[in-house]
């Protein structure tokens, strides 16, 4: 119950000069209908600055945004506009480096952006975990995952589609790449790929999506020709679920950057534009996630250099048989084993188990195995209908070395150039 509004005065005098009296503080104050902590803020007020100290305080900001001077405020405002889809935050850290201890507080730049209507608010959408063929990895150091994602297309200003590919290294948040590539085609994604290995060498995982190039609907574990490519580098895959760009949602966020500020005109559309967009992202752009560092400071290349792709794997102990290059097929015991085109041209490891079902292995993945008395292959996919083995094996086992010793190397496969 507050003081009483007709002698709110008269009642916090009356209470003070009980206060000082008093050897039941919180009865007395229960006496005035306030709290405990109310009372001693009066009765300190009281001590230290007598009936005064009483007397209800203005409410007003002892500081606040517009005290900022002219210059200063324009200034936050210009760079604002230059970078137009950028946060407070990254605001003031622009700011600061342009003007080292003498910066206003992230919450002046908030009002001060908001009332020149230069902010919007940011929808936060729930991450999920991911689905089939990752172990839900999450980057320690540069190069542990590369994300890759194409942009979406436009139509460029010569009338052509523009569709970018983008590299980004999960860690640092490094842009590696940025390229109008002139299709999806494995072909052409594949030496973009050998450019990044070339220059910063490999990384222990890839993520993408399920779409193609990067993955087939239709073949064994979801493989396409371009994933076997990094398999056999020794390159972990690691995949969102199909229809849920959330899985990897740091890389979709750094698409909407693009979509706002390229698509947008602020710079261009062309490759030229890319490289401007893609500099500015990784040298002057901070990011909150690096204590908003830039991701050129953070980024190191990768301790594991590109070699060329190797003819074959080494398997160890493991017998090993050739793909056929035209139908994707084995031959073991006479039998035919139908795999996958995308594997066309590569050996893959057999291991015979004790209860006569064979292991099909390639580098650092199970594929599945087969039963030389029906003649049957089970793919090792998690949660398919009679896959009983299968269903053992969850998504993260997929990326494990072989549990009895062959494939200790199968994680990074000893290459046969």
């Amino acid at each position: 119950m507050p003081w009483k509004n007709t002698h709110k005065m008269n009642e916090k005098i009356e209470f003070a000069m009980k206060c000082l009296t008093t050897t039941n503080f919180r009865q007395l104050c229960q006496e005035h209908g306030i709290s405990a902590k109310t009372g001693y803020k009066w009765k300190e007020r009281f001590i230290n600055n007598g009936l005064e100290g009483l007397e209800d305080e203005s409410r007003r900001p002892q500081s606040h945004s517009e005290q900022l001077s002219e210059s200063v405020v324009c200034e936050m405002v210009m760079l604002k506009q230059a970078h137009p889809h950028w946060g407070p935050r990254k605001i003031r850290n622009l700011y600061e480096r342009r003007h080292p201890g003498a910066t206003p507080s992230e919450s002046s730049f908030k009002r001060i952006l908001e009332r020149a209507g230069l902010t919007t608010p940011r929808r936060i959408r729930k991450s999920a975990e991911t689905g089939r063929l990752t172990s839900g990895k999450k980057a320690e150091q540069s190069n542990d995952v590369w994300t890759v994602d194409f942009k979406g297309w436009w139509i460029g200003t010569c009338g052509a589609r523009v569709e970018p590919l983008t590299v980004r290294d999960e860690f640092s948040r490094m842009l590696l790449e940025m390229r109008a590539v002139s299709s999806s085609k494995t072909e052409v994604i594949r030496s973009c790929f050998e450019r990044l290995f070339e220059m910063h060498g490999l990384p222990a995982s890839i993520r993408s999506d399920n779409g193609p190039p990067f993955a087939s609907s239709n073949a064994i574990l979801g493989l396409s020709r371009l994933s076997v490519w990094w398999l056999a580098l020794g390159i972990n895959l690691e995949r969102g679920r199909p229809g849920c760009p959330q899985d990897n949602g740091a890389h979709e966020r750094m698409h909407l950057d693009i979509s706002r500020e390229l698509q947008g005109g602020r710079i261009g559309r062309d490759q030229n534009a890319f490289d401007i967009w893609r500099h500015e992202y990784n040298t002057e752009r901070p990011h909150e996630a690096l204590q908003m560092k830039r991701p050129a400071e953070v980024y190191q290349p990768s301790c594991r250099t590109y070699e060329g792709t190797p003819d074959q794997l080494d398997y160890g102990s493991m017998e090993t048989r050739k793909v056929h290059p035209k139908n994707g097929t084995i031959t073991f015991r006479s039998e035919q084993i139908s795999l996958s085109a995308a594997l066309a041209g590569w050996n893959v490891g057999i291991a015979e188990q004790a209860d006569g079902q064979v292991e099909v292995w390639f580098a650092s993945l199970l594929l599945g195995w087969f039963d030389p008395e029906t003649s049957s292959f089970q793919p090792s996919i998690p949660g398919r209908k009679g896959a009983a083995a299968a269903d053992a094996v969850d998504s993260a086992t997929l990326h494990q070395p072989h549990p009895r010793g062959p494939l200790s190397k199968a994680v990074h496969p000893t290459l046969n150039v």
